[in-house]
């Protein structure tokens, strides 16, 4: 009688798993689209095809929704950044495809739609409260995989803060980059910081 019940209840399992997901697909679509004040749980629930009733026996209020896309952003932007990096290529082109894949991360869907939360915490507590630790979080997950791909030895006197700067460099492109189409100009500065991190990066 227990395997039984164990078997009919896996589907089911399944079922709520594919439903959250669609959920907090359509949330992040949502903020991207129409930003956090735009993003309203009858939408999501739309946009996912669930019904209001499911979505409210899940996420029953906004907030709820929220702070459960946060996590799932959070998730999304580590997994891409992973993938991405996964297929670097070696050699003196390495540094300057870092910064691709790091100017592409900046950039990407996903980032808008943590932006999007981002400005909302500022005035909202309790979103703060979900969005400030997972960002630093992933802010340090970033900055070890960046001295990863870049081969930097963070004892040397300057390269922790030359990683903080790239960083800080990408992130300040991606934003400039939810204005307009800012491609070519962020083709030019990433070119030239690949330099600059290749002299300063190199071994003494």
């Amino acid at each position: 009688m227990a395997s039984q019940a164990a078997v009919t209840r896996v589907p089911q399992e399944e079922r709520t798993r594919a439903m959250r997901a669609r959920l907090l697909d359509a949330t992040v679509e949502l903020l991207v689209e129409k930003g956090y004040a735009g993003t309203s749980t009858t939408l999501v629930s739309e946009r996912a095809g669930v019904s209001r009733g499911a979505q409210l026996h899940h996420f029953p209020t906004k907030q709820d929704l929220v702070v459960a896309a946060v996590r799932h952003v959070t998730e999304v932007r580590g997994a891409e950044l992973a993938a991405a990096a996964s297929g670097l290529p070696t050699g003196p082109r390495r540094t300057r495809a870092v910064l691709q894949v790091l100017g592409d991360h900046f950039t990407s869907p996903v980032f808008t739609a943590a932006l999007e939360l981002w400005v909302a915490a500022r005035t909202d507590p309790a979103l703060l409260a979900e969005v400030g630790p997972l960002e630093q979080e992933v802010g340090r997950e970033t900055h070890r995989m960046t001295v990863e791909l870049l081969g930097a030895d963070e004892s040397r006197p300057g390269v922790r803060e030359l990683v903080q700067a790239t960083l800080d460099l990408v992130r300040g492109l991606g934003l400039a980059n939810t204005i307009s189409d800012d491609r070519r100009r962020r083709t030019r500065i990433l070119d030239q910081w690949a330099q600059t991190l290749d002299d300063q990066l190199a071994p003494a």
